[in-house]
């Protein structure tokens, strides 16, 4: 195979059809874009998506997703942060006190990451199943 030889696939490269060459060409004088009207002219386009001033699809359909307001004011707190703590009760002032989860936050959670090994009561915060064994294994409480 030589450099000079090289040639593109068969049929893979189209001729372009050449416009307005007259009647005899089958696009000669509309050039294949009929008679008037917006797509008739040169520059005559419009934005994707508009129909013509009637409300597009994409907006009459409902959109997808959903942040929640509440969620800023809901966080999570890991066993191994509980361990940490050196404390023997743990309720939400507390951890707001420590740093563990901002001022505003009015819900937490422990979950159940790392490990326990020593009795925590813990007071009025949500606990998830496997966190509520794992301080009951440690001999902590859960109210």
């Amino acid at each position: 195979m030589q450099l000079n030889t090289i040639k593109p696939a068969a049929g893979s490269k189209k001729v372009a059809k050449r416009v307005g060459r007259g009647i005899g060409s089958g696009s000669g004088k509309t050039c294949g874009r009929g008679h008037k009207g917006q797509k008739s002219r040169s520059g005559g386009w419009h934005k994707v998506g508009f129909e013509g001033g009637q409300m597009p699809l994409q907006k009459r359909l409902p959109k997808f997703g959903f942040a929640s307001r509440m969620a800023k004011y809901s966080d999570e707190v890991c066993l191994y942060h509980l361990e940490s703590l050196k404390v023997d009760t743990v309720d939400l002032a507390l951890l707001i006190d420590k740093g563990l989860v901002k001022k505003f936050v009015t819900k937490v959670k422990v979950i159940n990451t790392g490990e326990l090994s020593k009795a925590i009561k813990v007071v009025g915060l949500n606990v998830t199943k496997g966190a509520q064994a794992v301080i009951e294994k440690a001999g902590g409480s859960v109210e």
